[in-house]
């Protein structure tokens, strides 16, 4: 004879593994993972470039501190297209899109910038300062300095040229600073080529060869 309670145990039983199936079979799938920005060895890298300007610090910093100044000191089409010029915050489009730039400190004479993440690049964690410095009542110094990893380049050639490339451009820039500040009229641009300002010339612009750099 049967037994009616064995019977009944079989039956939940393929019951639950009927609604595991299901259950299994309903789930979702999760999304594939990203491929991470994060540097396994960094290789952090400064540069501080200064100049000497005749004029106080203040009247320095109302003729070339506004945050989309960089147009005109660096020659390169500059747009804030978030927040406000000059507020933390702040984003400068430059380039015509090629490059955003985030305000993410300031005092009265000074600002610090940074570049967000980008997907499907290695982070290098570019960041750069500009100040006008007091020296006397009557003169000041512009002091601009970078920082970044540059472990992504390909050697130490091409990290030296990845340098050597950012201080001519930054060295120009804040020559043009002081002419501007001290009342002056900027030379005639250069010739835009694979040295100049724009994609890869301005501040964290394109990868150059070999990683991504700024």
């Amino acid at each position: 004879m049967r037994n009616p309670f064995s019977k009944t145990v079989i039956l939940f039983a393929a019951t639950i593994v009927i609604l595991a199936g299901i259950a299994v079979a309903q789930a979702p799938v999760p999304a594939p993972a990203s491929a991470s920005s994060a540097v396994e060895n960094p290789t952090y890298v400064t540069i501080e470039i200064e100049t000497d300007v005749k004029k106080p610090a203040a009247e320095v910093w109302a003729r070339v501190g506004k945050y989309c100044d960089i147009a005109e000191w660096l020659r390169l089409q500059c747009v804030i297209s978030s927040g406000k010029d000059g507020e933390l915050g702040a984003v400068r489009t430059l380039a015509n899109g090629a490059i955003k730039e985030i305000l993410v400190g300031k005092t009265p004479l000074s600002y610090s910038y940074t570049q967000p993440v980008a997907a499907g690049r290695p982070y290098n964690l570019y960041h750069g300062t500009m100040e006008a410095r007091v020296v006397t009542a009557t003169t000041s110094k512009i002091v601009y300095s970078l920082v970044w990893d540059n472990s992504m380049l390909a050697d130490d050639s091409a990290r030296d040229r990845d340098k050597t490339q950012r201080i001519g451009q930054f060295t120009t820039a804040i020559d043009n600073m002081r002419i501007l500040a001290e009342g002056g009229t900027l030379p005639p641009a250069p010739a835009r080529g694979g040295g100049g300002a724009g994609r890869g010339g301005a501040p964290g612009g394109a990868p150059p060869a070999g990683g991504r750099g700024q």
